[in-house]
This record gives C-alpha cells, sequence and structure tokens, in this order.
C-alpha cells in the first residue's frame, strides 16, 4: 500500500458532530473526499440534510443529516442506533459540536456554565459511550475529539469554555488508554482562531481580532478548508500508531 492510499477512506463511515456549519462542515467534505460515507449531525435537521445533499453531489459519496440534542441519553442512544440502521457500521466518531459563551465569571450563570459543560463535555462522552461497544467488537475506531487551544492555554473571561475544553482532552488521553487494547484510537485536535460563526463577534470587534492576530506567528486567522487535512489523517491508518494524542492547529500560538 503507497503512503496516499493509507490515507483513502474508501468502505469507512463517519459520525460528525457539529457537521452543519463551520469546521464541522469542512471536515465531513474532507472524509467524504477522501472516500468516507458520512452522517452528520446538530440540531437542525434542516441544516444537515442540506449540506449532506451539498457533500452527495460533489463527492458522489453517501451523506445522510440527523437532528440531535446530543446532551441527553434518551436522544444520542436512537441516533446512534439509526445511524447503524442506515449504514451499517460506524468506523470514524469526530466529536466536534460545541458552544462558547465569553463573560467574567461573575457576570456568568450556572446555568450558563452548565450549557457550556453539557453541549461540549458530556454530548461527546454519552456519543464515546454509545459506541464504545462497537467499537471494541469491530476491534476498529478511529475517535477524534475537537478540543482547542484552550484546552492548554487560557483567556480571561472564559472559564466555561476553558473548562470543557480541558476536559475534552482529559476525556481523550482516558479514552484512548481503555480502547487501546482493542485497536481503537482516540485523539484530539485543538484548533486555534478560526472564521467559524461561534467566532464572528471576535472577527467583528477590530479591538478582539488584533488581539488575537498579535499572539499569532503566523500572522492570521485559520481558514476554514485548513483544518481537513488533519481531520482526514487522524481519521485514516496513517495515523494507526498514534493514540492519546493532542494536536494544535494554531498558526504557533501555543510554541510561545
Amino acid at each position: 500500500m503507497s503512503i496516499l492510499d493509507k490515507f483513502r477512506l474508501d468502505n469507512r463511515v463517519a459520525i460528525v458532530t457539529g457537521g452543519s456549519k463551520g469546521l464541522g462542515k469542512q471536515m465531513a467534505i474532507a472524509l467524504a473526499e477522501a472516500g468516507a460515507q458520512v452522517a452528520i449531525v446538530s440540531r437542525s435537521l434542516e441544516e444537515t440534510q442540506a449540506v449532506a445533499q451539498e457533500i452527495q453531489t460533489s463527492t458522489g459519496k453517501t451523506a445522510r443529516g440527523y437532528s440531535c440534542d446530543l446532551t441527553k441519553t434518551d436522544t444520542v442512544e436512537p441516533l446512534v442506533a439509526q445511524i447503524m440502521a442506515d449504514f451499517g457500521q460506524v468506523d470514524i466518531l469526530i466529536n466536534n459540536a460545541g458552544i462558547n459563551i465569553r463573560r467574567p465569571i461573575e457576570e456568568l450563570t450556572l446555568e450558563e456554565f452548565r450549557q457550556v459543560q453539557d453541549t461540549n463535555v458530556t454530548g461527546p462522552w454519552l456519543l464515546c459511550r454509545a459506541l464504545a461497544k462497537h467499537f471494541k467488537e469491530r476491534r476498529y475506531g478511529r475517535v477524534i475529539n475537537v478540543g482547542s487551544t484552550l484546552s492548554i492555554i487560557s483567556i480571561a473571561g472564559r472559564t466555561p469554555y476553558a473548562t470543557s475544553k480541558g476536559g475534552i482532552l482529559q476525556m481523550t488521553r482516558t479514552l484512548a488508554l481503555e480502547w487501546a487494547p482493542y485497536g481503537v484510537t482516540a485523539n484530539c485536535i485543538m484548533p486555534g482562531p478560526f472564521g467559524t460563526e461561534m467566532n464572528q463577534p471576535l472577527l467583528q470587534d477590530p479591538k478582539s481580532y488584533q488581539d488575537f492576530i498579535s499572539k499569532i506567528p503566523l500572522g492570521r486567522w485559520g481558514n476554514l478548508d485548513e483544518i481537513g487535512g488533519i481531520a482526514v489523517f487522524l481519521a485514516s491508518d496513517a495515523s494507526s500508531f498514534m493514540t492519546g494524542a493532542a494536536i494544535t492547529i494554531d498558526g504557533g500560538w501555543t510554541v510561545q
């Protein structure tokens, strides 16, 4: 097998949460271009179905859209069962869905803090739990959890988000240890600033934008399509000896 063949995802099935927009959509497109069939999940069925149709049209690969509240067991378990029924298997899970609430701690409510934890941590945990038996029985799986540079550094006014992304990193490491005997890998992508919908308030604030640029050695924010390569790598056999890894894609921010 050539090195490029190891990056192919033919006959693989991927779930991408938060896949209707931003980095999730770009990763879903990249996986399909590499040969995978893709199940796209978010709260909006209309949006996921639209992206699924776009992917099918552009790549020729099967893609389906699903709506789910990923923070509840009684919705996550049926989602996984439906995807299994539709595709027959799951090989790749990208836990990308996430939210951010930015304010000083004294201006935040407990409900807002919990909302971020539920979406950013509980949702990925529930999906990993729902798929654990399937991955173990097949002795194959590629789990990619999307953390953040705030998994390892922080910014003032981000207690909910930084707490959740630190948790995602530790979840990834723990699952890597649990699943290694079964040939299932778990790795964490830690993006820096990208021009996603969630980051539009920062992009539209000249001071905030410049504050970020001043910390990035490459001198710019990431382009959305720059996330696809690392997603395909971690989802493919090219990364077969990697598990528990945390990979930054941040223009050099965290090396300083």
